[in-house]
């Protein structure tokens, strides 16, 4: 569930940046580190939804996409105050302002990763994603013989 909440969190920051872009305004216009921290947050948004998804369904390679996906947003958090010139404490003392819906999302990606990122490593998870039940025996009664199969 947190690999969810952290995929519509990674996933929303870019959407938002590419739909407040003023017209006439490019894309290819944008430094290399913001388009870099961007794809990032794209890229990790896609993998902790498939890995999310992939671990509901008992998965291993969900755990191994949950991972890659939370170190590539902890990367783009990194990267983005030093994409747009600015210093991680005033990015970070701005974020925990809560001002706009977006600074609330950036604090719930900052909770919610890390945890995902710890949930997705720890070895009883990875014990219950390689779990597999036991095929079930028919039915026979203790003493029974087993029958011959004829014609």
């Amino acid at each position: 569930m947190l690999g969810l909440v952290a995929a519509g969190a990674a996933g929303y920051l870019p959407i938002y940046f590419f739909l407040k872009l003023p017209s006439g305004f490019s894309i290819g216009n944008l430094p290399g580190l913001v388009l870099t921290a961007l794809g990032l947050y794209l890229l990790a948004a896609l993998l902790l939804l498939v890995g999310a998804l992939s671990a509901f369904f008992r998965s291993v390679a969900g755990a191994v996409l949950l991972i890659s996906g939370s170190l590539m947003v902890i990367a783009a958090v990194v990267l983005e105050p030093l994409a747009f010139n600015g210093t991680h404490s005033h990015y970070f003392r701005t974020q925990f302002e809560f001002e706009s819906f977006v600074a609330l999302v950036r604090v719930v990606m900052f909770a919610v990763v890390p945890c995902t990122l710890i949930f997705a490593i720890i070895p009883p998870t990875l014990k219950y994603l390689r779990w597999r039940p036991s095929p079930v025996q028919p039915y026979r009664p203790r003493d029974e013989v087993p029958r011959q199969r004829g014609w």
